[in-house]
């Protein structure tokens, strides 16, 4: 008996380093391609893509576009997420549609509160059925909605772009699609994680898996088949692409059988011929006329870049999100990209196309295999450890030298998969440190575990639901994840640029701003008064750039103080502070003019000092000063003082 475990054992091993490899070596080849790809452009062999500049993106007229956003059971922060959409994106011409339940009361009230809110901006399209259906119903009824809408309205939208309620959007995405969209009929921009903290083993897992795949992975998969599986955010189809898919499947652009229906969407529009897809992973630069890199992928996540992304600090012109930071969580959102992607991708789209498309499908579908190899791994390494513990084979009177892990051969396979290992420990680490910084660079590799604990936890979710699926016919319902939107703290915490905010409005030039820059590093000045002084920038541009930044209300042309505000207020604390009180309403609330977002301590001095509640208007600085020198002028005379 124990003869035929040790045997078993022999078995296991064998089975599991011969899977190992084969995964191995498809990860070798990704990293070989684009680390090769890299190496040409370096070497000026390959052709590098034109570089995109601000100047080239603010440069295209705008075309209406227009935002899906699917919500079940999202009350929580559909509002939020709107809110801060409207709030940060650099474009004038779109229309956000909110896509609710008749059974989902609490989501609908604050989608038609947003709709109050915005009528301009804002549609809720309403679908007339319960839900959850699954995500691809309700898009379906979105589409329904933008064609009424086009309708009403006389216009036509070129693009419409897909995103979900956790969604931070870039505030040029927008301005890229509508860039990209002359050329491309699908446009996939990264996604990737919102700064997490380096416990955040969970979340980070995400962090982690998004770095890589979002940098490399897609890129190479782009340059071997031309095909970009949509990641269900940021993800811009083409007017033409909708109507070529349209017509193809009797109006539903959006396959209802499918739970990852952007993936699906992907390899239907290849099908159809004649549609270009593109992911958006390059860098967008700040030079007005930009001459072309030697490398489009190297300096993505440069510091020097014009703008940041305002919630993380990659650089990269991505959306932003927390992924799912609780285990169950997280394993049950892989366990439907698990099974929409390998187990219905299967059933519905087979294998077909050329060698590199079932190479991809290979490469999608082998996780159904290899996460549970990896948990086995696990168990073999734990097992060996543990019959050394005890002695060896010999404990149990069997010959070592007739296992099989002590023959050369395995050996030598053993020893090839560590190097394999290596390698991708390497990749990961680059390619996180890269996005995330060292810190999350460095326990990218630990963290390695945790992903393959959740990856076997949703393959083995996705294969329960499926064998379930075949046994009963049910069909498979839409397993939501519970979303997050980050706080408001959380956002004025990556608040956009200045410098980026005047440029983007065509308020300054690149070159003014880098001049600027300069001049700051050397005189230690606020960046707003440099360009005052350099006469760059108008006051009243300045002030509205200031107010986009903090978030703040940009105060009425001509206003002045009111005398009952003033009376509100301590002299001392407009001097010391440089707050103007404007006026009170019939809400005990107090309109103070300030020229940036003041801390959260003269807030406090504001209220202890008049008793009221705060709202902030931003104003132009020198009308701010010029209204403290005459309402609570220096005791010296000398106005702003030192």
């Amino acid at each position: 008996m124990i003869s035929f475990y040790f045997q078993a054992i022999d078995f296991v091993v064998l089975t599991t380093a011969l899977g190992i490899l084969l995964s191995g070596l498809d990860d070798l080849f990704i990293d070989t391609c684009y680390w090769t790809r890299r190496l040409q452009l370096r070497l000026g062999r390959a052709k590098a893509e034109p570089r995109v500049g601000l100047a080239q993106l603010v440069g295209v007229p705008e075309r209406h576009l227009a935002i899906m956003v699917p919500a079940w059971k999202e009350a929580e922060v559909i509002a939020s997420m709107a809110q801060n959409t409207l709030r940060t994106l650099d474009y004038q011409h779109y229309v956000v549609f909110l896509g609710t339940y008749r059974n989902d009361p609490e989501t609908t009230a604050q989608a038609d509160a947003m709709v109050q809110a915005d009528p301009a901006r804002i549609v809720r399209a309403h679908v007339d059925r319960d839900g959850p259906t699954c995500k691809a119903d309700c898009l379906n009824w979105i589409v329904q909605a933008i064609a009424a809408y086009e309708e009403r309205h006389g216009i036509e939208f070129a693009g419409v772009v897909m995103h979900d309620c956790e969604d931070v959007v870039h505030p040029l995405e927008l301005r890229y699609f509508n860039y990209r969209l002359e050329t491309a009929d699908l446009i996939q921009l990264p996604v990737m994680s919102l700064e997490l903290p380096w416990n955040a083993w969970v979340g980070a897992a995400y962090l982690d898996d998004f770095s890589e795949s979002h940098q490399k992975d897609i890129l190479v998969r782009q340059q071997l088949t031309g095909i970009v599986p949509g990641a269900g955010v940021a993800l811009c189809y083409s007017r033409r692409a909708l109507k070529a898919m349209a017509d193809r499947h009797q109006g539903q652009l959006f396959n209802t059988g499918s739970l990852t229906e952007d993936y699906d969407f992907s390899f239907r529009l290849a099908e159809l011929g004649g549609m270009t897809q593109v992911f958006g992973g390059e860098p967008v630069h700040k030079e007005a006329t930009p001459a072309p890199p030697s490398n489009p992928v190297h300096g993505l996540l440069g510091q020097n870049d014009l703008w940041n992304r305002p919630a993380t600090s990659t650089g990269l012109l991505a959306t932003c999100e927390y992924f799912p930071s609780q285990f169950r969580a997280a394993y049950r959102q892989r366990a439907r990209w698990v099974l929409g992607i390998a187990f219905l991708g299967w059933r519905q789209l087979g294998w077909r196309g050329n060698g590199w498309a079932k190479y991809m499908f290979f490469r999608d579908r082998k996780g159904i295999l290899t996460a549970p190899l990896s948990m086995v791994a696990y168990f073999l390494l734990a097992h060996a450890l543990g019959v050394r513990a005890l002695g060896g084979p010999e404990h149990w009177g069997i010959d070592s030298a007739t296992t099989a892990i002590h023959q050369p051969w395995l050996q030598a396979l053993l020893v090839f998969n560590s190097g394999l290992l290596i390698n991708r420990l390497g990749q990961r680490m680059w390619f996180v440190s890269r996005a995330n910084g060292l810190q999350h660079g460095l326990l990218s590799g630990p963290r390695m575990v945790v992903s393959n604990f959740i990856n076997f936890a949703a393959v083995s979710r996705a294969w329960t639901q499926w064998l379930q699926h075949l046994a009963s016919g049910a069909p498979i319902a839409w397993d939501k994840t519970q979303h997050v939107f980050p706080s408001s703290a959380a956002l004025a915490h990556h608040r956009r640029r200045l410098g980026e905010l005047l440029v983007e409005r065509g308020a300054i030039s690149a070159l003014d701003l880098e001049q600027a820059l300069r001049v700051q590093k050397q005189s230690g000045a606020r960046l707003g008064q440099v360009l005052l002084d350099q006469g760059c920038v108008s006051a009243e541009a300045l002030a509205d750039a200031v107010a986009i930044q903090d978030e703040l209300p940009r105060a009425v042309r001509d206003s002045q103080p009111l005398a009952h505000a003033l009376a509100s207020i301590d002299p001392e604390v407009i001097r010391n502070h440089r707050v103007v009180p404007m006026a009170v309403d019939a809400n005990n609330t107090l309109q103070v003019a300030v020229a940036s977002r003041p801390t959260p301590a003269v807030t406090r001095a504001i209220k202890a000092s008049s008793g009221c509640h705060v709202a902030y208007v931003v104003a132009c600085d020198h009308e701010v000063q010029a209204w403290v020198d005459q309402l609570a002028p220096h005791p010296s005379g000398s106005g702003r003082g030192s």
